[in-house]
């Protein structure tokens, strides 16, 4: 079956390579699936912008120097059967679900029931690039993923089998060898920090498995974050990439590798011109390691956290908002064991200056395991060290959850000031009803005002207020006076440490909106 007709069943595509081209044995349920309103699919694919142009009045002479070094990456795997609740396989990509959840299904056919299929054999096509003239080759992580055996096909046509030196499934970076009887052409790296939104770049591959093809386009974007993992940093291209890029390399005007095409937003199976790319002076030093050791072991530190905002950060005597608000620490964690609390403000870690949770997952994740380093935090008005020994996880650093509750609650009790609450004390028929343990201290929100402050900063009834102002309160009294004191300090915002379904989350509420 054409890879055509799988980018039919996967409208939106959160993943560029690894379009599955299944065995004739499923064609029949392969062809159901494309029959659901997705005929016009073809032609879709956007071309380059108009009036870009190169250098020279033309791209050749990049593209002869860079085309003999990309090459397509073909693996077996198992494929699955589509399960009879969805219709349809699920992509290989850690971006799939991410699309799904922040775009919806949009574009996507109505869901199908298959008749029941055995497991068959499948191959997906991806590409990839030659850094090394030894046969050396980077591609994402994605496209290998799950293979019993990989295949690499040069430019020239050559069939060479392929072995897997190492994969890091965070980065979505992947490193095979293949050997042949000759040295064999390379690109080279590039800077991709001096990329700036604007820049022309190519991208290379294999889209669709139709050969080797050149587009050529803008960074649209710098930075953007996909939620896929603790190194989101994304190059937003409009150079047309489709499924079966994975892998490719982006190039700069000089022919130099400035990132790796990876996943693209489609309502439709083909290219809007919305691509992302790792970039390259992320994807080289994981390509080192990944050459050295075969994997990677990341940090782990043990601590939910979330943005520091202009509100938290008037809220608990900062001077600006910055660093990364630890809204839990887990259990005999290395946060833990050196000390860090509920409330601390991290502001640098490792010497690095952390401005946003982003940083410090970042910094965390690239040291060491059982390396020592230094956290500096703000805890209750002061500054302060801590030494924390670096540990191992795979979750590593990870934000806090927004997730709602809405655990509704009929009664009214205390009223705070200014920000529109209604408080319950939890008594035991309420933490009965709402399920608590009996370590659970604070005040049941009851009713919030739709009009005041605490409504606009997220606050729900059924949340639960343990601190204010980062000191636990055990009654809807102790909240309501803590509240005035704020206000009375002359303090901007009030930062309440609210429990909802498990989780804590510090919430900023400002006065001047009550």
């Amino acid at each position: 079956m054409s890879s055509l007709k799988i980018i039919r069943r996967h409208r939106v595509a959160a993943l560029l390579g690894a379009a599955l081209i299944i065995s004739p044995f499923v064609v029949s349920f392969a062809q159901s699936a494309s029959n659901a309103g997705v005929s016009n699919v073809v032609g879709t694919t956007q071309t380059p912008v108009a009036g870009i142009t190169a250098p020279n009045g033309s791209f050749a002479p990049i593209v002869a120097a860079d085309k003999p070094a990309v090459v397509t990456v073909t693996t077996i795997m198992k494929a699955q059967p589509a399960s009879a609740d969805d219709g349809m396989p699920l992509g290989n990509s850690p971006f799939d679900q991410y699309f799904r959840q922040f775009f919806g299904d949009q574009g996507m056919p109505a869901p199908q029931t298959p008749p029941p299929q055995q497991a068959q054999r499948a191959e997906a096509l991806g590409s990839g690039f030659i850094v090394d003239a030894d046969g050396t080759i980077v591609t994402n992580n994605h496209v290998v993923d799950g293979a019993s055996s990989i295949k690499v096909t040069l430019d020239d046509g050559t069939e060479l089998p392929a072995k897997l030196v190492g994969r890091d499934a965070k980065n979505d970076l992947a490193v095979l060898k293949i050997k042949a009887d000759k040295s064999l052409p390379t690109v080279k790296w590039g800077d991709s920090d001096r990329l700036m939104t604007g820049d022309q770049v190519l991208a290379i591959g294999n889209p669709f498995g139709i050969g080797t093809t050149v587009t050529a386009g803008i960074v649209s974007a710098r930075g953007r974050d996909l939620h896929s993992g603790p190194f989101d940093d994304f190059i937003q291209i409009d150079a047309p990439i489709n499924h079966g890029n994975s892998g490719g390399p982006l190039v700069d005007v000089n022919g130099n590798v400035v990132g790796i095409n990876t996943a693209i937003y489609s309502p439709n199976g083909g290219s809007v011109g919305v691509g992302f790319a790792i970039p390259s002076d992320q994807a080289q030093k994981v390509v080192a390691k990944l050459m050295k050791d075969g994997s990677i072991q990341y940090g782990y530190l043990g601590v939910e956290i979330q943005p520091v905002t202009a509100d938290v950060a008037s809220a608990i005597g900062l001077d600006h908002a910055g660093g990364a608000l630890v809204s839990k620490v887990n259990d005999s964690s290395p946060a833990a064991s050196a000390g860090v609390e509920t409330g601390d403000v991290i502001t640098s870690f490792a010497g690095q200056d952390v401005k946003d949770p982003k940083d410090l997952s970042r910094a965390v994740a690239d040291v060491a395991p059982g390396a020592k380093e230094s956290l500096d935090v703000w805890r209750k008005g002061k500054a302060m060290q801590i030494s924390v020994a670096v540990g191992q996880n795979s979750d590593d650093v990870k934000t806090a959850s927004t997730d709602s509750s809405d655990t509704p609650s009929t009664e009214q009790g205390s009223r705070a000031p200014a920000i529109g609450l209604g408080l319950l004390d939890i008594t035991p028929d309420i933490r009965q009803q709402m399920n608590l343990a009996d370590n659970e201290h604070g005040a049941v929100v009851a009713r919030v005002n739709p009009d005041k402050a605490a409504a606009a900063a997220g606050i729900q009834p059924g949340d639960i207020i343990a601190a204010v102002n980062q000191v636990p309160v055990k009654s809807a009294r102790q909240v309501t006076q803590a509240i005035a004191q704020a206000s009375k300090s002359g303090r901007k915002s009030v930062l309440l440490l609210v429990e909802r379904d498990g989780s804590q989350i510090y919430v900023a509420v400002p006065f001047a909106n009550g």
